[in-house]
């Protein structure tokens, strides 16, 4: 059954470069927006047994402009077993007249190592080839094969945008005996859809004539507007381990079973390590010092070795070492809590700035990341084990609002991490500023961050003092600093509250008008550019909720009184609030400006809404407040 796979694969490849490619062919429509457009992208899966699988690929991308080159560069991906053949690239000009031609001996082999990747079987094939022209056209094909059935990728137009689509397919040839499970995903905009058919036992799914998703403002992820087709065996194998997936209670109980209990083992030294930590207290607290005691002796590094990268490193090795990526370091700190007699359960997430769930009705291998969580009678524990800086119990936004797959001996269980509301998600300045006659301004303030906005300010941990300052003068760039010295950086591990205090002098900042000064009621504030749309074509997304509260104590010059001040003002919308409010007292001026948004996808015909809702705030900010010589 191989060999009849590839003499139609090689039938196939060879009616395919028979064909031409002009870049006049292509329509107006895919053009719009589009730095390259794939011409056509055809994949085969045959499934022959639990432990063969082959995939044959043909994507003929045309590259607009440079900024297209990512979209087609020719690469490889594989792990060390998997068989290549078949590899043909061809490159073609404008009008579609081949210039050059490449196989598999062109292409350079190197390690798949992403920055900090230390052990890794994963390995990618990379031809070396730069544009000199544009457009130009890529023609790609190769067959690879695997013994590892359980990742059957998803089938979707495309994955980022600038690119468009004129013909996709894929094919799905089981000869394997066993169920494949399909679901549909459609586009929750009716951006494009896919049509499925089977015939004869072979299902195909494809997509036609889809414009590209243009990289506009606020825009949720391509992989929130686009339609997808899932794909899983109800068995498979991953590297000699079968397993069934008929639901998560069985792929549970393979993936306890088969990926952890093996490397699940404690030792003498572990057993003696969690001992002379002495714990006490409450569960909480015996949590605390034995995962605060694993940052502190522990440091991140990739390791995609065992069992297709998906098994942990032995509890004993990261002790030894000191290291481990997410998988070996979660493994470890729950060895940890099992001396302690604290349940924990080894968590598989989805990690992304927009949030992915798991779909409880459809299960598949997935994820890309793993998280420890601890049950306890005050509320679940989640731990982070691959930070040295983050705070106990602290997520960041990669891993909230989205579920994950908690593993336990009787099968899977589907739990949300939490969900930072804006409140949780909180900056607080507190400034006392100078206004002098020179139009300068002498100040000193005290910052605090909390929730998401903590992990924003989390980079500062792990710099110097130098660099903390330098950062935070590039943050607060509205100021024309003259001097600025950050200073009691405190990274709050306990409550994950990152907190410093600031001292700067900045020029330019008030105007003089005769005896008058004028000067801007809100010395910090967002100096984005918001810009209304008049034809937009896809909802926006607002991905984190937030809130600011500022507190600013002016102190005037000498003989100065306040003349004229902007009058309070409240503004509520759907999508948050804004507050700015005023009080004199002698000469001392207190201003007090707050702002909260609120996350979501919110509809196309709302986004001039909340633009104009975020132009006004802005203007607020930038309200004058007029001094006078008594």
């Amino acid at each position: 059954m191989i060999k009849i796979l590839c003499t139609v694969a090689l039938s196939t490849a060879s009616l395919y470069y028979a064909q031409s490619f002009p870049a006049s062919a292509i329509p107006e429509n895919l053009k719009k927006n589009a730095d390259a457009v794939i011409r056509k992208d055809f994949t085969t899966v045959q499934i022959n047994k639990i432990d063969d699988i082959k995939y044959q690929y043909y994507t003929v991308t045309t590259v607009l402009n440079k900024d297209g080159d990512s979209d087609a560069q020719v690469f490889i991906p594989y792990e060390k077993g998997n068989s290549i053949s078949d590899v043909k690239v061809n490159i073609y000009d404008e009008a579609g007249k081949k210039i050059k031609s490449f196989s598999k001996s062109d292409f350079n082999d190197f390690a798949n190592n992403n920055q900090g990747t230390f052990y890794s079987d994963n390995r990618v094939m990379v031809l070396p080839y730069m544009a000199t022209q544009y457009p130009y056209t890529v023609e790609f094909s190769y067959q690879i094969g695997d013994e590892n059935t359980v990742f059957l990728p998803d089938f979707t137009p495309f994955r980022s945008t600038k690119v468009s689509l004129e013909e996709a397919q894929m094919k799905i040839v089981n000869k394997s005996g066993i169920d494949l499970k399909t679901k549909i995903y459609p586009s929750p905009y009716n951006y494009t859809s896919v049509t499925e058919s089977e015939n004869a036992g072979e299902k195909n799914y494809t997509y036609k004539n889809v414009p590209a998703i243009d990289d506009v403002f606020l825009l949720p992820q391509p992989v929130k507007i686009l339609p997808k087709v899932s794909f899983a065996l109800t068995k498979f194998n991953l590297e000699g381990k079968q397993g069934s997936i008929n639901n998560w209670g069985d792929f549970g109980s393979w993936y306890y079973n088969s990926i952890l209990q093996p490397v699940s083992v404690s030792t003498p030294a572990i057993k003696a390590e969690v001992m002379s930590l002495d714990l006490k207290g409450a569960t909480e607290e015996k949590v605390k010092k034995l995962y605060q005691h694993m940052q502190a002796k522990t440091r991140y590094i990739f390791v995609a070795l065992g069992i297709g990268g998906w098994q942990p490193m032995l509890p004993d090795e990261v002790q030894k070492k000191g290291y481990g990526d997410c998988k070996g370091l979660t493994n470890y700190m729950k060895t940890l809590l099992d001396e302690a007699g604290i349940p924990s359960y080894y968590s598989v997430v989805n990690s992304g700035t927009s949030p992915v769930s798991f779909d409880k009705d459809f299960p598949k291998m997935g994820g890309n990341h793993v998280i420890l969580m601890v049950p306890t009678e005050k509320g679940n524990i989640w731990l982070e084990n691959t930070s040295q800086q983050v705070a106990f119990n602290h997520l960041s936004y990669n891993t909230t609002a989205r579920n994950v797959l908690s593993i336990r001996k009787e099968g899977i269980e589907l739990i949300n991490t939490p969900d930072y509301t804006a409140e949780q998600s909180k900056e607080k300045q507190k400034l006392t500023i100078k206004i002098n006659e020179d139009n300068s301004i002498s100040g000193e303030g005290s910052f605090s961050y909390t929730g998401i906005q903590y992990d924003n300010n989390l980079a500062l941990a792990s710099m110097s003092s130098k660099e903390r300052t330098e950062a935070v003068k590039n943050m607060l760039d509205v100021l024309h600093f003259e001097k600025i010295e950050m200073k009691n950086f405190l990274n709050d591990k306990d409550n994950a509250v990152a907190k410093y205090d600031l001292d700067f002098k900045a020029n330019n900042y008030s105007k003089n008008a005769g005896n008058s000064i004028i000067f801007r009621a809100v010395p910090i504030f967002s100096n984005n550019v918001y810009k209304n749309e008049e034809n937009r074509e896809l909802p926006f997304e607002l991905r984190q909720s937030f809130e600011d509260e500022y507190e600013v104590s002016f102190i005037l010059p000498q003989q100065y009184k306040v003349e004229e001040l902007p009058e309070n003002i409240v503004l509520n919308s759907e999508f948050g609030t804004y507050k700015l409010s005023f009080v004199k007292n002698g000469e001392s001026l207190k201003v007090t400006r707050s702002i909260r948004i609120n996350k979501g996808i919110y509809p196309k015909e709302k986004y001039n809404d909340y633009i104009n809702f975020r132009k006004k705030t802005i203007n607020i900010d930038n309200s004058k407040v007029l001094i006078s010589k008594i």
